[in-house]
């Protein structure tokens, strides 16, 4: 399962998770497309935007390996923003994504403003943040 690095791990200041830390063992989270719903709560309209923010900020329009990306944060936006590229395997940690700039643009037009949402990424994980530095222990378990 391929590691995002330097992607946020959830919305700062909430509990919305935007990675996982490691592979399951019984397979990963099938992708289903998820009816977003007009009566979603002020707070999953925010994490579903900054998790599309923060897409957009680390991958732009160029496609993407699902790797550790959380797969039902990934849903609230399957088939509308973000599509598969090719055939869609819902459970693989390899499906290849991208994201959709005009259904982006068209369904939160906030994330292309002259003043977008400011999501306090550089608070969330500080301003020394340094891939060099990182501690992959993990990795090795």
């Amino acid at each position: 399962m391929l590691k995002h690095r330097g992607f946020p791990g959830r919305l700062p200041s909430t509990d919305y998770q935007f990675t996982i830390r490691r592979a399951n063992k019984k397979g990963a989270t099938k992708l289903i497309a998820r009816e977003r719903f007009r009566d979603r709560s002020p707070a999953d309209k925010k994490a579903d935007a900054g998790f599309l923010a923060a897409l957009i900020n680390h991958f732009g329009d160029e496609p993407f390996e699902r790797g550790n990306l959380d797969g039902g944060r990934i849903s609230w936006l399957l088939g509308r923003e973000v599509v598969a590229v090719g055939k869609l395997d819902p459970t693989s940690y390899d499906q290849m994504l991208r994201v959709d700039m005009k259904k982006a643009e068209a369904n939160f037009p906030e994330l292309f403003a002259a003043e977008p949402p400011d999501f306090d990424w550089d608070e969330a994980f500080g301003d020394d943040w340094d891939d060099e530095d990182f501690d992959d222990e993990d990795e090795d378990r």
